[in-house]
């Protein structure tokens, strides 16, 4: 099939920008043919690969009607992806998404990576209106799939539940790689991802004060560049107040943070010498964790608080979930697993196990099924998603 994916892309350093990638490999390994429209802000002129036929301006209106117009008329376009974050996308709320799905004479794929309960009016109207238009909607957790066609009115027929993929890491030992990282004999808990507020990493900070202790071989990881975008407005801000924090609450050997942008190797190694993951994110309607995502992909032992991916996919004794964003009662859940050693062996063993089903290239043909389905390419109905309709 011939596809386009619409959404921002590397070189932009985001999660939809990885995640536009990695699904346009997997959707190669099947057998398409992808190519990209990017969108790109205003901050940065990025230099993109090859396979990127369109940029489009994040808030040039005129864009939009232009990408549509391409779409229309291009033969590199059998089927439209488009990748949906409000924020992405210029306009209050990223309204101007409309403007090229009105225009366009296609069928789309809406792949949906925030899916809020309270939504504001103007946000509700926009995603029932790509909903309404979109031949076919992805969502990533059964509790987006009920958002969408209960309180965004989305047709339940047209909603489809397929996982955030994972890439293939090279499953190494915890020992050889703590022994390369010259961190041997610690107990290592990691949190990965583009740092700014919201990801909750003084919850994380504040827990390891009351972790070191007991377990003074303790080190908490803080694995990622601060988030370009705020970088730009606000520098290091943020990761100055955290630095702070590890200081005042006297803690500096316990903490290390890794200020760089990981590649997926990197990335690979530091989760599997992680001896826990910690996921500390303070809102309980994160409909999507990518980083969470990885962290089942290898299979760690996972704290985590109560946000909605978490709870949906950490059920059944695939991690620990705190009860609420409280730093002592994630320092709790920390020591139990630090101290039994058959709990985190339980615990990494459980989610790998699903983990191993969200592999890029398995997700990738579970799109491409889907897409055949709707280009009326597939005569026999497999079932490779979950159907809102059906559940």
């Amino acid at each position: 099939m011939a596809i386009i994916n619409l959404g921002t892309y590397p070189p932009k350093q985001c999660g939809i920008a990885t995640f536009s990638m990695d699904l346009r490999n997997s959707l190669l390994v099947n057998g398409n043919e992808v190519k990209v429209m990017a969108v790109s802000d205003d901050s940065y002129k990025y230099k993109y690969k090859r396979e990127v036929v369109f940029n489009l301006k994040q808030n040039n209106r005129q864009d939009y009607m232009k990408a549509a117009k391409m779409l229309n008329t291009t033969p590199m376009a059998e089927l439209l992806i488009i990748q949906h974050e409000y924020g992405i996308y210029g306009g209050e709320d990223g309204e101007y998404i409309l403007d090229l799905v009105k225009l366009l004479h296609k069928p789309f794929v809406l792949v949906t990576h925030t899916v809020l309960p309270s939504p504001s009016k103007r946000q509700k109207q926009i995603l029932n209106d790509l909903c309404f238009r979109a031949t076919a909607i992805v969502c990533m957790t059964r509790r987006s799939a009920k958002l969408l066609a209960d309180l965004y009115e989305a047709p339940p027929e047209s909603i489809h539940v397929i996982a955030h993929g994972v890439p293939e890491f090279k499953q190494q030992s915890a020992a050889y790689l703590k022994q390369k990282y010259h961190l041997e004999g610690q107990d290592l808990i990691s949190t990965f991802g583009l740092i700014g507020p919201g990801k909750g990493l003084e919850l994380g900070i504040r827990a390891m004060a009351k972790v070191t202790p007991q377990f003074p071989r303790a080190t908490y990881l803080i694995l990622g560049q601060t988030h370009p975008m705020l970088k730009k407005y606000e520098g290091e801000k943020y990761r100055q107040m955290l630095e702070d924090l590890v200081a005042e609450l006297g803690i500096s050997q316990n903490i290390s943070f890794v200020n760089k942008y990981l590649s997926n190797e990197e990335l690979g190694e530091y989760l599997y010498m992680s001896d826990i993951y910690l996921s500390p994110y303070p809102n309980k309607d994160q409909a999507v964790s990518g980083t969470m995502a990885f962290a089942i992909g290898c299979g760690r032992a996972i704290v985590s608080t109560p946000y909605a991916y978490a709870c949906e996919f950490l059920d059944g004794g695939r991690g620990l979930l705190s009860s609420h964003a409280d730093p002592d009662e994630i320092a709790g859940l920390l020591s139990r697993i630090l101290s039994e050693p058959g709990l985190k062996t339980k615990l990494q063993e459980k989610a790998l196990k699903l983990g191993r089903t969200w592999i890029w290239p398995s997700i990738g043909k579970k799109y491409t099924l889907l897409f055949k389905q709707l280009l009326g390419q597939d005569e026999i109905r497999e079932e490779h998603t979950i159907n809102y309709a059906r559940l």
